[in-house]
């Protein structure tokens, strides 16, 4: 097995938990959500991130609004829906449970087994 191939795999599993997070702060642009997710080393593409954001506006977990820029083309901005809302936090709780369990797992010793 591929170790690096692993690492990714887990990375995209989250991916879109974070995604959830990061629009949940507030109006955000894609390209200000490709520099936080790589920033934290989340190995994210535009290739990846854009029909990932289409699959959850047709979920009906955020919208878009489009907004003019003085130095460009108009810009997408995301935010949740109510429904996002809910959603995102019955992730939170999944995702907390998932460390807890994760790490009564792995910080058992061989002692208490």
């Amino acid at each position: 097995m591929n170790l690096e191939n692993a690492q990714v795999q887990m990375r995209k599993g989250l991916l879109e938990y974070c995604i959830l997070h990061i629009i949940s702060r507030g109006e955000v642009y894609a390209s200000d959500m490709l520099y936080e997710l790589t920033s934290a080393r989340m190995i994210v593409v535009e290739g990846t991130l854009y029909p990932l954001l289409t699959r959850l506006k047709n979920a009906g977990l955020l919208e878009y609004k489009w907004v003019e820029s003085k130095s460009g083309p108009p810009r997408k901005y995301y935010k949740l829906t109510a429904e996002g809302t809910s959603f995102l936090n019955g992730l939170t709780e999944t995702w907390n449970e998932l460390i807890q369990s994760t790490e009564m797992v792995t910080n058992r010793s061989k002692a208490s087994i």
